[in-house]
């Protein structure tokens, strides 16, 4: 077993509203396999350590005060969870005083914003290895020079995602879509640019009796804490649209949110998920109309919406959990990695 501090934005502080935080699922998992984990929020002690209150005027002061906190434990896994504020020099003062450490970042943003990919790769020389949430094969760029690259699913946690929506043949909505910024920039849905808000209002057109639970659109305030966890447990069907379908196996972390709440769960073919899902698992769409007509058959068959919505979490719950992420993680980490352990497709080792 080992020691590990895990730096990223954990929910603590004025500002930690969302439960669902892939840090505390990671976390989570990495404590229930064993493991003593330290949760560092460095942009919280980054915010304590300015005078007016600002992550990024105490980057001086989380980077002394992380180095401080590993001389202290001396980890044997050092996590970075975007945590942008750390610096290499920092990491490199870090190894000095634990010998034998490890460091892997990970990181769920898309690498079709070069800012992010800006992000990953100002760390990738002073790491051990990185997992990002993007599909094996788009990693070719990041992997140059034989940098360690992999994909890390977005785990689903039963203890956080609690609903059972899949038991449940009557519920107050039909359909969940959060988007927290509906028009900028445009989302492309099978092969179109959309501003969020017009594709809602052009969808429920065409189901005027479905019942929507929406957050973030149609001037309706975003969710946080039991509030989303709440709208989560509340609908039939979750509409999963991240900002691109076309980046393999990429997904917003709010597809294994709504897969382990239990929703029958609307994704982009494109997304390479009927790689790992079957028809009968999610609800996959190519266009605008297939994706009119998944929500209408669904929704006139709740006993099959069940049925699949209870399918799809059980194997999402199976090959994704956060036990099973954060021993993937632990293993790559240490360059202990079976492929045989986790149950996945070898192509997603």
């Amino acid at each position: 077993m080992a020691v590990i501090v895990h730096a990223a934005s954990f929910t603590v502080g004025i500002k930690g509203g969302f439960q669902h935080n892939t840090a505390i699922k990671l976390s989570n998992g990495l404590i229930r396999n064993g493991h003593l984990v330290l949760n560092f929020s460095d942009r919280d002690v980054a915010r304590a350590s300015s005078i007016m209150g600002h992550s990024k005027f105490g980057r001086a002061a989380v980077n002394r005060a992380l180095l401080d906190y590993c001389r202290m434990h001396r980890p044997d896994l050092l996590l970075l969870g975007h945590a942008d504020l750390i610096d290499p020099a920092t990491i490199t003062g870090i190894r000095n005083a634990a010998p034998g450490l490890r460091v892997v970042q990970w990181n769920v943003d898309p690498l079709f914003e070069p800012e992010n990919v800006a992000r990953i790769e100002a760390k990738l020389s002073i790491v051990d290895g990185t997992l990002v949430t993007t599909g094996p094969t788009a990693l070719g760029p990041l992997r140059a020079g034989g940098r360690r690259v992999g994909f890390l699913p977005n785990p689903a946690d039963p203890s956080i995602e609690r609903g059972k929506n899949h038991l449940k043949p009557g519920l107050p909505f039909d359909l969940f879509y959060a988007c927290g910024h509906p028009s900028r920039p445009l989302r492309r849905v099978c092969g179109k640019d959309w501003d969020m808000d017009e594709f809602v209002t052009a969808l429920l057109a065409q189901l005027p009796d479905v019942r929507p639970l929406l957050a973030g659109l149609h001037g309706r305030p975003r969710l946080a804490g039991a509030d989303y966890q709440t709208a989560l447990e509340s609908a039939a069907l979750g509409l999963n649209i991240s900002r691109r379908a076309d980046s393999p196996l990429y997904s917003s972390d709010r597809l294994a949110q709504m897969m382990g709440n239990g929703m029958g769960v609307l994704i982009e073919r494109a997304t390479g998920y009927d790689q790992l899902f079957g028809d009968d698992e999610m609800l996959f769409f190519s266009s605008f109309d297939e994706l009119v007509a998944k929500i209408r058959g669904a929704l006139a068959a709740p006993v099959s919406r069940q049925a699949l919505a209870a399918k799809g979490r059980d194997k999402y719950l199976r090959l994704f959990n956060e036990r099973l992420v954060a021993r993937y993680l632990f293993d790559f980490a240490f360059d202990q990695v079976d492929a045989a352990a986790y149950g996945w497709p070898p192509d997603l080792i």
